[in-house]
């Protein structure tokens, strides 16, 4: 292990108190500090895939970046945070290319699915070694599990893209409010099963992934545009409770809202 003393975490003249990214993580205070904390990330991200994340260390990554050790902890206080900041900008650019790809629909199903797609394109470049981070993100105690408190950043700039493609539509008018509050979480959950079988695929382009969303979509949003009938009200109440009782509380940092009286 790689020593963890005041002098390694801390750059001479310089304190942390200026704020935290949740997770330990330095927030920038300048433009140049911005782009500091960019070049170790970037750094990072070509080690682990030519080294892996194992054998990659906080040092070698300091040394390639041209900083050193105490700087790079100053941004990042362990190596696992690396993997959140990683996680932060991926699910940022995410974001802003789906919202860009489904600003001309109206249609949930088309917009669910321009949403997935558009995270299957945004990850394509990091697929190669996406096996070593699920090996850690699998551990429910690790902060890199996208359920943790550490990756409620991610994780919520995510779901409310989510909201967006469900409040963007011609169906969230039609929906029960309740079920439309609580709809974007559980999006967020089916693009995790996407995810999962996103590492796991091994074919070119990962395309047996890309042929699971394509039918997997609609038949989704059939079942969601089914909710808003009469006939299935008492099966949505129950999904309502199941989601709201055993699946929220699951995941870092979700507030739960009482059931109305």
């Amino acid at each position: 292990m790689e020593p963890e003393n005041a002098s390694d975490r801390n750059e001479p003249g310089t304190t942390v108190s200026g704020g935290e990214l949740p997770g330990g993580r330095a927030q920038p205070k300048t433009d140049k500090s911005e782009a500091t904390r960019a070049l170790i990330l970037e750094t990072a991200m070509r080690l682990f895939q030519e080294r892996g994340y194992e054998k990659t260390t906080m040092r070698a990554i300091a040394t390639e970046a041209g900083v050193s050790v105490g700087n790079a902890y100053y941004y990042f206080s362990a190596k696992e945070f690396l993997i959140q900041g990683f996680y932060d900008r991926m699910t940022y650019d995410h974001a802003a290319d789906a919202r860009n790809r489904m600003a001309n629909t109206r249609d949930f199903a088309e917009r669910l699915q321009i949403a997935l797609e558009s995270w299957l394109d945004t990850a394509a470049p990091y697929h190669e070694f996406s096996a070593q981070f699920f090996r850690t993100a699998a551990d429910p105690t690790s902060s890199l599990s996208p359920f943790s408190n550490e990756s409620h950043p991610a994780r919520a700039t995510a779901v409310e893209l989510f909201r967006d493609v469900l409040q963007g539509s011609e169906l969230a008018p039609k929906l029960d409010a309740e079920l439309v509050e609580l709809l974007p979480d559980v999006l967020w959950l089916h693009l995790m099963v996407v995810v999962l079988y996103w590492v796991f695929d091994r074919t070119e382009d990962t395309e047996r992934t890309r042929e699971f969303v394509r039918r997997s979509t609609p038949m989704a949003a059939r079942l969601i545009n089914l909710s808003r009938y009469r006939i299935f009200r008492p099966i949505v109440r129950d999904a309502k409770g199941l989601i709201q009782d055993f699946i929220l509380p699951t995941i870092g940092k979700t507030a739960v809202k009482p059931p109305a009286a």
